[in-house]
């Protein structure tokens, strides 16, 4: 018999007070609701023990609670970032990382099984796109995560792991509603950032989004032809079309725009490509994100070494755009940027 409940993290607060009212209940209990699945950590309405016996018996035959099993469990050796691989409902997978540093714990989450863009750099995108998660897988993520570092609270959230977080939009801002919510994780709107390889159509939808929440745009070329080359979705939303609308988006929005760039040695990381570069953002508010390419073996590519790195970022001071270098984290159990894949089967 198909399961006909929905899971309970599937709901925004605002869905559950509606639903609840619509069996009678009292609306206030969606609060009590999400504070003991997100706060307290309850895997079940057994656990929530203030609420009446009455009231889980509703919940019980209405709802269920869903909770993703960590598979497997990686820890780097060399910065303390942990690798997680989640088992969902359906038997797929899903990973997602912490990445502690002093004074926070960053959790990148995923937002589908799989990727379909295929950016040639990106382990995320070698088997394709399987499905959408849910919001309640989302969460789920983050929620494992929490209950594995026992009660270190999370303080930032990134939507960079695998699948494009703007093509599933719904489910994935529903799910940062609950992350920012007082009665959910509690995090700061700006403590928040959504990635995108450049999906238009979702840029367009944030840009209505009252909550302020960053924004990161994966660009990785300063022309058509190499984008077009490293990420296949510039074939159908080109760079200047893409550059128009990040520029209303810092109008409109008044808020800058952080530019993901993956130096790749021979493709994109000359004096030339940095100049190109400077040109494409000239006046533009915002600042560049250099990342050093992540080795993957199923790719050729390799990084440019320090001192072209330095040399790329004066390149871009020297015009006046902004810019910072990231630290590899857990590249040892690849979990840096652009290493995200399923490499199980289960």
């Amino acid at each position: 018999m198909p399961q006909t409940k929905k899971d309970l993290k599937d709901f925004s607060l605002d869905e559950l007070n509606s639903r609840l009212k619509s069996l009678r209940v009292e609306p206030y209990r969606a609060k009590q609701v999400f504070e003991w699945m997100y706060q307290k950590g309850a895997k079940n309405f057994g656990e929530m023990t203030d609420l009446p016996l009455p009231l889980r018996h509703i919940l019980s035959d209405k709802f269920r609670v869903l909770t993703s099993e960590i598979i497997k469990r990686q820890i780097s050796k060399l910065d303390g970032t942990r690798k997680y691989l989640f088992r969902l409902d359906d038997n797929e997978a899903v990973e997602a990382v912490l990445i502690p540093a002093k004074g926070r714990q960053t959790v990148c989450l995923s937002s589908q099984v799989g990727c379909a863009y295929g950016c040639k750099f990106c382990a995320s995108g070698l088997l394709g796109i399987k499905r959408d998660l849910r919001c309640g897988e989302i969460l789920e993520q983050a929620l494992g995560i929490s209950r594995d570092i026992k009660g270190a609270r999370i303080t930032n959230v990134v939507m960079m792991g695998t699948g494009e977080p703007l093509a599933n939009y719904d489910n994935v801002m529903k799910a940062i509603s609950v992350m920012n919510s007082p009665y959910g994780f509690g995090i700061g709107a700006r403590k928040i950032t959504v990635s995108t390889a450049g999906y238009i159509p979702g840029i367009k939808r944030f840009m209505d989004e009252k909550a302020q929440i960053e924004l990161s745009v994966s660009l990785h070329g300063a022309t058509d032809e190499t984008r077009s080359y490293l990420m296949p979705i510039n074939k159908k939303y080109t760079l200047s079309e893409l550059m128009k609308v990040c520029r209303e988006y810092v109008r409109e929005k008044d808020r800058i725009i952080t530019f993901e760039y993956v130096l790749i040695k021979g493709v994109n990381a000359s004096r030339e490509d940095a100049t190109a570069l400077s040109k494409l953002l000239k006046g533009l508010p915002g600042k560049v994100n250099l990342i050093p390419f992540n080795p993957v073996s199923s790719f050729n590519f390799m990084p440019p070494s320090g001192k072209e790195v330095k040399e790329f970022q004066d390149i871009l001071k020297n015009h006046d755009v902004n810019s910072t270098i990231r630290a590899q984290r857990g590249a040892d159990i690849d979990a840096a940027c652009g290493q995200l894949r399923l490499r199980e089967t289960i």
